[in-house]
């Protein structure tokens, strides 16, 4: 897949912008505040139909306009593939797939297939459990579309059993009714259960070999560690997730929370046997942050059969010489788009084009 065109209209600090990557390299090149990662948030906003910066759509919107406008062309084996993105000041968006209106979300997915690494997903590594389940929806959700609507249907029916978990405190009969919920919070989640596992089962083998090529031979594991253990998978893997749920009702009408389920679930990165988040090295962690990403590629190219493009937000000056030239290394074949403060920082990439970005505005270099 190659990212052809992509236009901005009053997006962020984008007045109005287009950009034709370079089908290898293509360097974005600025001071701090320029717009650079504005222009990454877009491609992320077509890809996966929300941004990776903030839950609120307004904020895309440049001050003082009505509405924002995102469209990034691609070309892939079967054709072309638009997706074009307006988002009103107001609330609401809009949304185009190859020129047609569409009505549900997960329509979106699968036409534009892009990877970020940004220094911000160092918290993918740092931080809970909530950013890691973060990275495996966003990317599980571009490839696979049947996930994507089976975390909408276990959201919407975790949602209303947290409700009914707090009326029952006021309406005791309603109890007997826990049980409908518990069995559609069983079906949605078993399906992302299994496909979490198979994700993460390949994503660990590409996560070893890419951490190994980047960190001098040591290999990055990554286990997951669903809240319900269980090997079952079909129907087995149901009423195994059903079994847990009613198992910890009397728990959850305490505490007014659900307790188990996907939403609960981790994964645990770990670099000879020990436990990168909590013992690793700001190095260490940085190199497995970037090796899960980079890996994220090869199980994408695997699945659709093509490279999706990889984003690389700054991350260039955070690396050592040595993990900087691995790294340049891997982009062999694979369209990326970089930004940095200084062209230095690419020394020894293969740079097809290269833009200056200043206060929302593209110049050729």
């Amino acid at each position: 897949m190659r990212v052809a065109h992509i236009e901005l209209t009053d997006f962020r600090c984008y007045r109005a912008a287009a950009l034709a990557p370079h089908p290898g390299v293509t360097a974005l090149v600025g001071d701090n505040a320029q717009g650079k990662t504005n222009l990454l948030e877009a491609v992320v906003l077509c890809c996966a139909g929300r941004s990776h910066r903030t839950s609120r759509d307004r904020e895309l919107v440049r001050w003082g306009a009505a509405a924002a406008r995102a469209q990034v062309s691609a070309e892939r084996y079967d054709g072309s593939h638009q997706v074009d993105m307006r988002i009103l000041a107001e609330g609401g968006k809009a949304v185009r797939v190859n020129g047609s209106a569409i009505g549900r979300s997960g329509e979106l997915m699968g036409h534009i297939n892009g990877v970020l690494f940004s220094p911000e997903d160092l918290r993918m590594v740092k931080d809970g459990p909530a950013e890691r389940r973060r990275f495996v929806d966003m990317e599980l959700s571009q490839i696979r579309p049947s996930y994507y609507y089976a975390l909408q249907r276990y959201n919407r029916a975790l949602k209303q059993r947290g409700c009914l978990l707090r009326e029952i405190a006021h309406k005791p009969g309603l109890r007997a009714t826990l049980g409908d919920w518990d069995a559609q919070l069983a079906q949605s989640g078993a399906a992302i259960i299994e496909h979490r596992r198979a994700f993460l089962d390949r994503l660990s083998s590409a996560a070893s070999e890419t951490h190994a090529a980047i960190a001098g031979g040591e290999r990055l594991k990554v286990d997951y560690l669903p809240s319900v253990a269980s090997d079952a998978a079909g129907a087995a893997l149901v009423d195994a997730l059903f079994r847990a749920l009613r198992a910890a009702e009397k728990q959850d009408l305490m505490r007014l929370t659900t307790s188990v389920g996907p939403h609960r679930d981790d994964l645990r990165l770990s670099v000879g046997g020990s436990d990168v988040r909590a013992y690793g090295s700001q190095g260490q962690q940085r190199t497995a942050a970037l090796s899960m990403k980079l890996s994220e590629l090869k199980v994408m190219r695997e699945e659709t059969g093509e490279w999706p493009v990889l984003m690389l937000d700054d991350v260039m000056s955070e690396l050592d010489p040595g993990r900087r030239r691995q790294l340049l290394r891997m982009l062999g074949g694979v369209q990326a788009i970089v930004t940095c403060t200084d062209l230095s920082d690419l020394a020894g990439a293969d740079i097809g084009a290269c833009y200056r970005v200043s206060a929302g505005e593209l110049t050729g270099m």
